[in-house]
Formats: structure tokens, C-alpha cells, sequence
């Protein structure tokens, strides 16, 4: 079998700023760097923010990777050894002035047009393998193609090519379920709970954690699957928080998705829990409520930590007064929507004073703590119940230097949406949201559910719908 042709790949910068490791995800193929993609890697440098490091990063990387080589640079360096066996193609720098070949009407003083004509260059004089150039910015991509060079966006940051393939943390179980899977089925009750050991087909598909369910007949059955081994499986039945005696801080589950979800909020064993929705579905909500009574009632955690993303929707506001959790509070709207809710459930409460509930305000806002993003690195948490919200505008990098702060005790919360990304560049297939999901299903310390119907007001569902 003939060996595939070897390609030639371009890289722009914001690649580089998107993923410094991207210099080591093109396998067998060639890299070139032009001298433009070095000179705005340095105009980014300065600075607190995730670009800017990204930017020090892939410097640091290219300096590493050139000041070992031996060779001359003109012949390429060679990527196997820098990249642990990642990658086994060369890194070719630009080492010698490009005679602009672009159309008199582009700007040649535009960083993306020197970094286009460079890749025509090489295109032109490379004819026996292709030169695609590879950019995140979309405008340069149909440039590139309008000038008939070959351009792609850098995929493998994605996690999913089409995130319906997203796992939703539940399955529904066919009408013959019992039938094909009640040979040699074992139950038991125990903490009030009733477990079945459960062989057939469905089982080498189960995770650890999913929830199933069947609606169908006079009995619905819910439960999840706290063991796989691939050929059998232990199904435990529900708390059903649907039921008022179950209510958590006075909320109860108004549907399925929201009644699976609770169930993860509330268990001890599970440290990491993510919750994908639509607005209005109840994410905050539900995550809240079981905080506060993890938090105030059964005193598991000694508080809560919430964090989030500051992407404004509109026009920023500028700079804001304070100390951090005052400049946080504009960012916290929805955290205050929420304990408005949950203190309304509170005032139809028997027996209750204004005193009495005002004073109950004051104690949760104290076990609240709000914190920026920006001070997470090198924090540790011990016993906190950390919620990460709006989480689908966070990279993957992101999300791990936030996930690995907790400490014993600790547990995680990841809400969002993946369709309202406001952050540059990313997308549902490459948001850190969707690469957290994807990695730790079947882990049995986390669980997902992806909450499905709007429970606001019949406004907000229908608005969610039509608009």
C-alpha cells in the first residue's frame, strides 16, 4: 500500500494562541510558521489574560524546539523528539523574504494577508504536495480560498463533530426491557432503595451513573447504573424528588430531567456533576437549593464558592469599583434571581417572621462566596461546593485548572448552554463544557444530565421556541 502523501500546513496565529501544543497535533505532516505568525505571537504577549499566556507559551515551545535542534533550519527541524512521538513531521520556519503575490486591492501592512501570500508562495512552489493554510479566524479562511488557496479550521481541539452525539447522562429502556434481561436477575433492597443485577444486551452500552427510565405501562421505572463491567449491571432505583416530602430547600423536581438531576446534586459520592439546558430549565435553580442544603442543613460543605466567565452579552461597562466580590456582583444576576425564588418558597413557610427570614438571608448570602476566574490558579478547596456557571465558555485548559482547585470533600458543579457561546473562537464541538462531558461519562464519581424542557414560565419556553 502506498504511503499518503505528507501535507504542508500554515499555521496562523491564533491557532498558535488558541492551543501552544497545536505544534504537535499534525501527526506525520510538515508545519511552517511564517514570520508573521511570530511577530503577532510577540505583539500578544503581555499581559494576565488566557491569550496572552497561550502566546508566552507557544513562544516558549518554538524556542525549546529550535534551540535543541542541531540541524539547519532551512532543512526543517524534526518534531518526534519535542513531541514525545506525537508528531513525526518537521517544523520549517520562514527564513527568507517573501515577494508579496497578493492583489494590489488587499493591504499588504495586514498581518493576515502577509500570512496568505506566504502560504501561496508556498503553494506555488511546492506543486508535489498540498499547502493548506489552517486559521480559527473564518474571514481569513474565505479569503485564503477566494485567492485559491486550500483553508481549514483547526479541529483537533473538538471534541465532537456534531454535538448531538453529546451524551445526555440518560436512556430510555426498550418496551421488552424485562423480557430480554430478567435471565438470572438478581434484586435486593437496601437503605430503602431496590437494586437490580441485571445481563443482556443493553449492558455492554451502560455507563456508570447513566440514568434509565421507562414510562410505558402503569409502573415508570427510573434508576441508575451504579455498576458495568460490560456484561452485567446494578440498577438502583430513585429518591424521587418530585415528592414534597423530598423537597430540597423547598424546591421539588418538576420533571424527569430535573428529578435525575438531584438525585447527582444530592448524592455524597459523586464529585463532579454537569448540567446542559436551555435557559429556563432549572439549572441554577436545582444546583442552588441543593447547595444551600448541603451547606446549612446537613452541613457536608462549608460553603459555597460560584465562579463564571465575565463575557458581557452587549457593550462592556468598563472598569468597575470594589473589591472582587463587589466588581463580580453585576456578573451575579442570576444568583440573586435564583435566591429570590428560593426565598419566596421560604415566606410559605408556617410560623415564618420577616425578622426570622431576613436573618436566614444573611446567613446564606455569608456561605456564599462569588470569585473571579482570575484568581483561581493555585487555590485549593477543601469541603466547598464549587459551581462553575455559564462553563460552556471556558476552554478545555480552562476548565482543567479549575476542576483540579478541589480539594478532599470538595464538589464541582458545571452548569451551561452550549448553544449561547459568547467566548472567541470556540465552539459547541471544542467548548470545554462538551470536552468535560465527553471525558469523565462513566467515571463513578460524576454524573451528566442534559435537562431538557423549560420550566421559567410559559412565555420563556414558547419565546425559547419560536424566536
Amino acid at each position: 500500500m502506498a504511503k499518503a502523501q505528507s501535507k504542508l500546513f500554515v499555521l496562523d496565529t491564533n491557532v498558535l494562541m488558541h492551543d501552544p501544543s497545536s505544534l504537535f497535533r499534525f501527526e506525520e505532516h510538515d508545519i511552517f510558521v511564517p514570520m508573521m505568525t511570530l511577530e503577532e505571537l510577540d505583539n500578544n504577549k503581555k499581559g494576565t489574560s488566557e491569550v496572552a499566556r497561550n502566546a508566552r507559551q507557544a513562544s516558549r515551545m518554538l524556542d525549546g524546539i529550535v534551540s535543541a535542534d542541531k540541524e539547519d533550519i532551512k532543512l526543517g527541524i524534526a518534531l518526534a523528539g519535542p513531541s514525545g512521538g506525537l508528531a513525526s513531521g518537521r517544523l520549517f520556519l520562514q527564513t527568507e523574504a517573501i515577494d508579496s503575490i497578493i492583489p494590489a486591492s488587499l493591504p499588504t501592512a495586514k498581518a493576515d494577508n502577509q500570512i496568505i501570500a506566504v502560504a501561496i508562495h508556498l503553494s506555488e512552489k511546492s506543486l508535489k504536495r498540498p499547502v493548506i493554510l489552517v486559521s480559527k479566524d473564518i474571514n481569513m479562511r474565505i479569503k485564503a480560498r477566494a485567492l485559491g488557496l486550500t483553508a481549514q479550521d483547526y479541529f483537533n481541539d473538538k471534541v465532537l463533530e456534531d454535538t448531538d452525539l453529546l451524551y445526555t447522562g440518560t436512556r430510555e429502556l426498550p418496551a421488552d426491557f424485562w423480557d430480554t434481561h430478567d435471565k438470572d436477575m438478581q434484586s435486593w433492597k437496601q437503605d430503602g432503595r431496590s437494586f437490580y443485577r441485571i445481563q443482556g444486551p443493553l449492558c455492554p452500552g451502560l455507563l456508570t451513573n447513566e440514568f434509565v427510565w421507562q414510562e410505558e405501562g402503569s409502573q415508570p421505572f427510573y434508576a441508575w447504573v451504579r455498576e458495568t463491567d460490560g456484561k452485567s449491571g446494578v440498577l438502583e432505583t430513585l429518591t424521587d424528588y418530585g415528592h414534597k416530602k423530598n423537597a430540597v430547600w423547598g424546591i421539588t423536581a418538576k420533571n424527569r430531567e430535573q428529578n435525575f438531576a438531584l438525585n447527582l446534586l444530592m448524592d455524597p459520592e459523586v464529585d463532579f456533576v454537569t448540567l446542559l439546558g436551555q435557559a429556563g430549565t432549572g439549572k441554577t435553580l436545582l444546583t442552588l437549593a441543593a447547595s444551600l442544603t448541603q451547606v446549612l442543613e446537613t452541613k457536608r460543605y462549608s460553603e459555597i464558592i460560584i465562579t463564571r466567565v465575565t463575557i458581557p452579552v452587549g457593550e462592556d461597562i468598563g472598569f468597575l469599583p470594589g473589591t472582587e466580590e463587589e466588581k463580580m456582583t453585576p456578573w451575579m444576576g442570576a444568583l440573586e434571581d435564583n435566591l429570590d425564588v428560593l426565598d419566596h418558597d421560604a415566606e410559605k413557610a408556617p410560623n415564618g417572621s420577616d425578622w426570622g427570614r431576613a436573618a436566614t438571608m444573611d446567613l446564606i448570602r455569608s456561605r456564599i462566596k462569588i470569585k473571579s476566574l482570575n484568581f483561581m490558579r493555585g487555590r485549593t478547596f477543601l469541603r466547598k461546593f464549587l459551581i462553575i456557571d455559564e462553563a460552556q465558555n471556558l476552554t478545555a485548559k480552562q476548565m482543567k485548572t479549575l476542576i483540579t482547585r478541589a480539594g478532599p470533600g470538595t464538589k464541582v458543579v458545571c452548569l451551561g448552554n452550549i448553544a449561547q457561546i459568547d467566548t472567541p473562537y470556540l465552539t459547541e464541538g471544542s467548548s470545554g463544557l462538551t470536552y468535560v462531558v465527553d471525558r469523565f461519562k462513566g467515571w463513578p464519581h460524576s454524573g451528566h444530565i442534559t435537562l431538557q424542557r423549560g420550566e421559567r414560565s410559559r412565555l420563556a419556553d414558547h419565546a425559547a421556541e419560536v424566536l
